[in-house]
């Protein structure tokens, strides 16, 4: 399908972002005993990732020094965990992976244009900065329906209300993988669904964010209450980051000009909310759902920020002005709202998480 048929790119100005601060009376999410990383597993045949992996110590993988960005679409798919839910069990996933996800262009998922992406933590660097972290124990796991880097959330403090469960790291859900930009929503949502999950809805996230495991007070952002532009990976200005000007009025020439300069998931490990979700601000933004009740449909919401976040940001204290926003946990903007099938914007700095219904439960409306 041609990259034509995706929406052109807005202003990079007018793009979701994301934002950072420090706290330190944030509580710690919940630590089991043992660090886990999911490093890429074997291509199997077929070109679709395993339904599940071998989980390595992070300590022991500080000598995996390959490239972040992967260029092929064999390495990408690689990264594709699936384990097909109903809508998927009478469809190859394989073929529709296969079609809408290589390193081509913007008409593909893909970690954006390896030609001008420039990043600074290495894997190994990630790794070792994760070494100790718990990202999920074996009772979030069992919990969460055994998909791997997930934990519960809920509010009140009563774990056992927990109706759904979040992906730690944004797709593709691995630690130290570079995360995947240029994905629809509408191909986001598939791709959720092929692991037998769904797309997040937004108050979903925004609890994930901001919500406490011990039932404490909400965070006004995942780590804490001021905004801090060096926590998590906001701070990369356009000007000083790119070898020339960012040209985002069509999608090619977004390909062309504008840099994904994005850091491997966890690379910010203070970046983390108190339910052990990584990189809500910062990194890239991400797509999810929200309910409208006036057109009375399931609609994209897009949420969060990104690398490049410095240049739009604003203090809660701060006046509203044209251009900036303050990218709270609640931040609730209307960019790029359309029925959720029919959802086909996508940017250099825009991916997605995906959430689990413990129970076949359906998001509330």
């Amino acid at each position: 399908m041609s990259a034509r048929w995706f929406v052109l790119v807005v202003a990079l100005a007018a793009l979701p972002s994301c934002k950072a601060s420090s706290n330190d009376e944030q509580k710690p999410a919940p630590r089991p005993s043992a660090s886990v990383v999911s490093p890429p597993a074997p291509m199997p045949e077929g070109g679709v990732g395993p339904a599940s992996e071998t989980r390595e110590d992070a300590g022991a993988a500080l000598v995996d020094d390959r490239p972040l960005h992967h260029t092929t679409q064999e390495e990408l798919l690689a990264l594709f965990s699936i384990t097909p839910g109903k809508k998927w069990r009478k469809r190859d996933p394989g073929e529709f992976l296969r079609r809408y996800v290589g390193p081509e262009g913007p008409g593909q998922s893909n970690q954006g244009n390896p030609t001008l992406a420039r990043h600074v933590i290495s894997r190994a660097l990630c790794l070792e900065g994760l070494r100790g972290v718990t990202l999920q124990t074996e009772a979030q796991r069992e919990a969460c329906g055994g998909h791997e880097n997930m934990v519960p959330i809920y509010a009140g403090g009563d774990a056992e209300k927990a109706k759904t469960c979040i992906d730690v790291f944004e797709y593709p859900n691995r630690a130290c993988e570079l995360p995947m930009v240029w994905v629809p929503p509408a191909h986001a949502a598939a791709f959720c669904e092929m692991q037998g999950k769904r797309l997040c809805t937004q108050d979903e996230w925004v609890l994930a964010c901001r919500g406490d495991p011990g039932g404490g007070e909400p965070s006004t952002y995942a780590y804490g209450s001021e905004l801090d532009l060096d926590i998590c990976n906001t701070h990369k200005p356009a000007a000083k980051w790119s070898d020339k000007p960012c040209d985002p009025r069509t999608i090619d020439t977004t390909w062309a000009t504008c840099a994904t300069n994005t850091e491997p998931s966890g690379a910010y490990p203070r970046c983390r909310s108190r339910f052990g979700v990584f990189d809500q601000h910062g990194n890239v933004a991400e797509a999810m759902t929200r309910f409208d009740p006036e057109e009375d449909k399931v609609v994209s919401q897009l949420k969060g920020s990104a690398f490049f976040y410095v240049d739009v940001a604003r203090r809660l204290d701060e006046p509203p002005r044209r251009e900036v926003y303050a990218d709270h946990c609640a931040h609730d903007p209307r960019w790029h709202v359309q029925p959720i099938r029919k959802a086909f914007h996508v940017n250099y700095h825009l991916g997605f998480r995906c959430c689990y219904a413990r129970g076949g439960r359906s998001p509330a409306r």
